[in-house]
């Protein structure tokens, strides 16, 4: 049913290309005609590999040969942690990751995609970004760390399951104590929760839950959990949360570079982004329901959705961490209020307008 990946590739994908990349990489690309940007990804494989080769494959489609993207994969010259890094320096041109994944330099970095939830989606804090202040937010905070980079965000991700556990977990007292793996700011907001956080990437979530290191874990999707093998160490799946419920891609490039690039290429470049945001939503969702499909009734997985009781008392932690950010962090206190903003107006509509499209899933296919 679907397009499976082999879990072996897929946790070991940086090593196919770590030896031929690393030298290529000494100095940035110049603009010129026939450029090519070095660009990493976060991932090794699986379906978030294939999300960032569609956004080069369609700049390198719109250039028609002026401007070429070469995407290399997770570790191909640096570790993830240190990838914007690399692009401040023009180790690399460009990357493609989350801001959680680099949020431990500002916790702001994590509102842009893993932040607390005001009733809205990913679709809408994209919204946000495009339309409501949210770039201009970004490039201030760019500006005040003082890094060399310019970033555009796309790829709307549906609410990232609460994850893989050891039995079912259906009060908030069963995971006090947890040792749990997530990023960014979803680690406070679970450790006001009573669990212990282990911040891990991705390969690394189902040894560690094999070995014990960890209780219980997410990553992102059934597509990508599935990739792992999450379901051969737990049967118990639970869908929904707001510890990340509205995440997306950040790609980063070096702004010295950026900038060098005719202002053709550069729109190529923001405009490529931006038309990822319907392909990726399109793609990605009908993959996931695939995969859940496939875990649920050939791989013995038990799917349960997170109870409202748990997801209220993660708002309530949400809420903590909020205030006493914004108390430390002006510049946090002003992303807070921008998004509250814009949550609050665009929200009331679509809440009166948007009918309870469950009511019709259920008058057809049942409950």
């Amino acid at each position: 049913m679907t397009n499976s990946v082999d879990r072996r590739k897929f946790l070991g994908g940086a090593a196919l290309a770590a030896t031929a990349s690393a030298g290529a990489l000494a100095t940035p690309a110049l603009a010129q005609s026939g450029t090519t940007l070095k660009m990493q990804a976060a991932w090794g494989g699986g379906i978030f590999l294939e999300n960032a080769k569609s956004y080069v494959d369609r700049v390198n489609a719109m250039s028609g040969g002026g401007l070429t993207i070469e995407l290399l994969p997770v570790n191909a010259v640096v570790k993830t942690s240190q990838m914007q890094d690399a692009v401040h320096r023009g180790i690399l041109d460009a990357c493609h990751y989350v801001p959680a994944y680099w949020y431990s330099k500002s916790a702001t970095a994590s509102l842009f995609g893993t932040g607390p939830c005001f009733g809205w989606s990913s679709q809408e804090v994209l919204g946000w970004i495009y339309y409501g202040g949210g770039q201009e937010l970004f490039d201030e905070l760019m500006d005040q760390l003082q890094l060399n980079i310019i970033s555009f965000f796309n790829s709307p991700m549906p609410a990232q399951p609460f994850g893989w556990f050891k039995e079912h977990i259906t009060d908030v007292a069963q995971i006090d104590g947890l040792k749990y793996r997530t990023v960014g700011l979803a680690a406070d907001v679970l450790l006001e929760m009573g669990m212990s956080v282990v911040q891990l990437p991705g390969g690394e979530i189902q040894p560690a839950m094999k070995s014990g290191l960890i209780d219980a874990a997410e990553f992102n999707n059934p597509t990508s959990d599935r990739d792992f093998g999450m379901q051969d160490v737990s049967k118990h799946y639970h869908l929904a949360s707001f510890h990340q419920s509205q995440e997306f891609f950040e790609v980063s490039f070096n702004r010295k570079t950026y900038e060098s690039l005719s202002a053709e290429q550069q729109a190529i470049l923001r405009y490529a982004s931006e038309a990822e945001n319907s392909n990726f939503y399109w793609h990605n969702t009908k993959r996931y329901a695939e995969d859940l499909i496939v875990l649920a009734e050939q791989q013995g997985v038990n799917v349960y959705r997170t109870p409202d009781s748990i997801m209220k008392a993660q708002l309530e932690a949400w809420d903590v961490v909020i205030d006493r950010i914004s108390a430390e962090d002006e510049f946090f206190a002003k992303v807070i209020a921008s998004q509250k903003a814009y949550a609050k107006e665009v929200m009331n509509y679509l809440n009166l307008n948007q009918p309870n499209y469950r009511l019709a899933y259920d008058h057809h296919f049942g409950s």
